[in-house]
């Protein structure tokens, strides 16, 4: 896979699963000015494509989309008897897209999920499902000499069925945590409160 420059990845406006799969890698961008915010790498990183990215001012919406397989490894242990996607891989999945939402905006640093406010579960995914979607609408986002912060309100569909929504979910990109040299240990092998 061929690497983009920066200025192309700040432009995008899809990315495929092998180029999702190179920015997992931090791969993906040939000449980045710093640290790329990461994606995690599967089996945690909950889409399989982007298919939209916009900006508007401090707003903007991103939209990824899910391939179901029936032998997925959340529904061979979750319930092995009643499979089921797990609620929370949903809300992670949001919190993915706003931490890329971070980086296509030209934030620097780790990404870190802070929260939301309200999570609704109305519906399910099941192993004979076909496509989940992930729509996240951003409502403000903020970059600040020493990281950004974004808030967005989400929604998954599967099937063109809405199933959950998540409202003001907040990432937030921090320089100078990551912990590149796992598993060794060094300054950022501990956790605790990001700035204290």
């Amino acid at each position: 896979m061929s690497l983009m420059s920066y200025a192309d990845f700040l432009k995008a406006q899809t990315l495929s699963k092998p180029e999702l799969l190179a920015w997992g890698k931090q791969s993906l961008v040939s000449d980045a000015p710093g640290t790329i915010p990461s994606l995690p790498l599967p089996p945690m990183l909950m889409f399989d494509r982007i298919t939209q990215i916009e900006h508007n001012g401090r707003r903007g919406q991103i939209v990824a989309e899910q391939d179901i397989h029936l032998d997925a490894w959340y529904f061979l242990c979750h319930f092995s008897n009643d499979p089921v996607q797990p609620g929370c891989l949903g809300v992670d999945a949001i919190w993915q897209l706003l931490g890329m939402y971070c980086a296509l905006r030209g934030a620097l640093g780790a990404g870190r999920a802070l929260g939301c406010k309200e999570v609704d579960f109305f519906g399910q995914i099941r192993p004979h499902d076909g496509v989940v979607t992930y729509t996240v609408n951003v409502r403000r986002y903020s970059q600040m000499q020493g990281g950004a912060v974004v808030i967005g309100d989400g929604s998954v569909s599967v099937d063109g069925e809405a199933i959950y929504c998540v409202r003001d979910a907040k990432v937030g990109i921090y320089p100078g945590i990551q912990y590149n040299d796992y598993p060794a240990p060094s300054a950022n092998s501990k956790g605790g409160v990001l700035n204290k």
